[in-house]
């Protein structure tokens, strides 16, 4: 009887043991999932992904636009590489988009993560008008605002002289050169990363970035005065006006008073 409890009491203590064991295992895995997920702000999507939550939402990581890809640019996360795991993704520095005219890899997509429509014109697909990204150039790091002859990201653009341009600019310092300066145009850019894949320097200074993240927000209540169609957003809009203490001054008077206050301090 002794031995029979004993064994029991032993069956018990190593079940629960490995109840334990592969509980903790399960939340290891489960917080680098989320390690994964949460450091995926820079991950580039292939063309006519959704943004980035309704394609977490959407992508059932079945691998089909990887294997579609004619020039191995999309891979499948996998642990390690900082992305949720078996999502398609690519690196331009690597392999950039090579800007297929039949976008092969969105077709195949069996669930909308990849928009067709998104990248359709009058019923034709038209890569042009994919936006995987943005290129942004550090000016800093880019041989061209040094004065040193480089347009290679600018021939590298497959939508030559629209998404990259080059600024000519007279060099003062030695009054005989020119600046070439790239300059990356947002409403034609499409992020393909050719022009990341083809820089020079050691590590590229022009680089693509997700579009929300290279660029900032204006806010509606700003309005471009020279463009038209912004300024039809005024049709409707109400005057808000508010009253504060520096409001009841005229303006000359706040001017002179600030002017009197610099002077005597």
């Amino acid at each position: 009887m002794k031995k029979q409890a004993l064994s029991d009491r032993r069956k018990f203590i190593l079940t629960m043991a490995r109840g334990f064991g592969l509980a903790t295992m399960g939340g290891f895995i489960w917080s680098a999932f989320l390690d994964e997920a949460t450091a995926s702000q820079l991950t580039l999507r292939p063309p006519a992904a959704l943004s980035e939550d309704d394609f977490l939402k959407t992508c059932i990581k079945c691998g089909l636009c990887v294997e579609a890809c004619p020039y191995d640019t999309l891979s499948l996360a996998k642990p390690g590489d900082d992305k949720p795991l078996g999502t398609p993704f690519f690196v331009p520095r690597d392999v950039p988009c090579y800007m297929c005219p039949d976008i092969p890899c969105v077709p195949v997509c069996p669930t909308g993560a990849l928009d067709q429509s998104s990248v359709t014109t009058n019923g034709i697909l038209d890569i042009k008008s994919a936006d995987m990204g943005l290129a942004v150039v550090d000016e800093e790091s880019c041989i061209a605002f040094w004065g040193i002859q480089c347009d290679a990201c600018y021939r590298a653009c497959p939508i030559l002289g629209q998404a990259i341009t080059i600024e000519y600019q007279k060099n003062e310092r030695t009054g005989k050169h020119a600046f070439m300066k790239p300059v990356v145009h947002s409403d034609a850019c499409t992020g393909c990363g050719l022009c990341e894949h083809a820089c020079v320097t050691e590590k590229a200074a022009i680089q693509i970035l997700p579009r929300e993240l290279a660029q900032g927000k204006a806010g509606n209540y700003y309005i471009k005065g020279w463009d038209k169609e912004d300024e039809k957003r005024l049709k409707n809009a109400k005057e808000i006006k508010s009253t504060t203490e520096i409001s009841k001054q005229k303006a000359a008077d706040k001017l002179n008073g600030d002017l009197l206050e610099d002077l005597y301090e």
